[in-house]
């Protein structure tokens, strides 16, 4: 695979890899000196590749009072193949110089030459998925070196993966997050057309709610979707939108998915158009019982929507609230949370927990706390006692 005069290529770009690669074997790097195109339909006619250390440029002076100079790094080599068109439509070389005037790196270091530089698709992955799983760019870079054997194999620098990460990132956000949202929920549906997907919009048709499921989840809700437990407490983003999940078990009581959403707020319409969006799609079919925390605004939609399904509270969720409400009541050695513990799992009677509750609001004198008498109110959501006839799978929490 040296160069030589009469050497044919089907095109301008594979004469310029086997240029780029004949480059990277002998040890100089390459660059393209220019093109000549055909005025009528811009089609290369015949163009010049050359060593990168064609030509000497005259150094610039800085903007400062000491004049500064670039280094000069070329040293006008006349090494160069230049290829035109051939009348049976393939690029021929019709010329070729091979002599260089300077040093040739070894095999090992011509990586660091700009034009060797090359990140391969599948490199592309492993950046990407380093990266996804939090790994520094250095324990990534080091990484696809161990792999590919050494520097040289792995054919780019740490520079490189950084570069791309960062145009990664731009291109990522050309259309925005909402265009990138409607991008990968188009090649889900190319990839599988079951996968279910909804927005809502406002008055100012701006899309304030996002809903969607997979065919995996679509399919594990048709067997497994008779408890399910929604989480809203993953507001992690600057904008404090709420991400939430669909979850519950499988056969080997192991958490599964049966869908995710964005919401815009956590208001009553907010809640109400998911419940309906996620009955829509998974063919109506309505949980036999579902656990939330202790909000309001969901507990009203939920029975809007799903008036046959079984609202139940998640008791960790019970537990943090009663600490933030009645955490004077824990201290100097208060049994109060373990008391409050009992009324939930240990007794099977209504008799044994209204007892048990009585004595708790009489003992530590709660009689007029509205969080207290709220939570007794629907005590058929979280008492153990109260819920011996609800499905739960064993599900008491979020």
């Amino acid at each position: 695979m040296e160069p030589k005069v009469g050497l044919e290529f089907d095109n301008v770009e594979q004469a310029w890899n086997f240029w780029t690669e004949y480059g990277r074997r002998i040890g100089f790097g390459v660059r393209k000196q220019y093109f000549n195109k055909r005025k009528e339909d811009g089609a290369i006619t015949s163009c010049r590749y050359v060593c990168c250390k064609e030509g000497l440029r005259k150094g610039k002076k800085q903007d400062c009072q000491v004049a500064k100079h670039r280094v000069e790094t070329r040293t006008d080599c006349s090494v160069r193949i230049a290829i035109s068109l051939g009348k049976n439509g393939k690029f021929i070389i019709h010329e070729f110089v091979e002599d260089h005037n300077h040093p040739l790196q070894l095999e090992e270091t011509t990586h660091m030459f700009a034009s060797h530089h090359k990140i391969s698709e599948v490199q592309d992955y492993e950046i990407e998925m380093a990266q996804e799983s939090g790994l520094q760019q250095k324990s990534s870079f080091q990484l696809q070196s161990t792999l590919a054997g050494n520097r040289y194999n792995a054919r780019y620098t740490r520079l490189d993966a950084k570069n791309y990460v960062k145009e990664r990132r731009q291109r990522s956000m050309v259309y925005g997050e909402v265009g990138c949202v409607m991008e990968y929920f188009q090649q889900q549906l190319l990839d599988n057309p079951s996968f279910f997907h909804a927005y809502q919009m406002d008055c100012d048709e701006q899309i304030t709610n996002v809903c969607w499921a997979d065919a995996k989840m679509i399919l594990d809700y048709a067997y497994f979707g008779d408890v399910v437990s929604l989480d809203i407490t993953c507001c992690t983003n600057r904008a404090n939108r709420p991400l939430v999940l669909f979850t519950g078990f499988n056969h080997y009581r192991t958490t599964i998915i049966y869908g995710a959403a964005l919401l815009y707020n956590e208001t009553t319409n907010s809640f109400k158009w998911l419940f309906e969006t996620f009955s829509e799609a998974h063919n109506h079919k309505k949980p036999l019982t579902m656990f939330t925390d202790q909000d309001q605004a969901m507990a009203k939609a939920l029975v809007e929507v799903m008036p046959e399904t079984h609202h139940s509270l998640c008791t960790w969720r019970l537990m943090q609230n009663g600490i933030k409400h009645l955490g004077n009541l824990m201290k100097g050695g208060s049994h109060f949370l373990r008391d409050f513990k009992k009324c939930m799992y240990d007794f099977d009677t209504f008799t044994d927990f209204e007892k048990a509750w009585t004595k708790i609001v009489q003992e530590y004198n709660v009689h007029d706390n509205n969080w207290m008498n709220s939570l007794y109110a629907i005590k058929e959501k979280w008492a153990s006692c109260y819920m011996k006839e609800v499905v739960t799978l064993g599900m008491r929490s979020t």
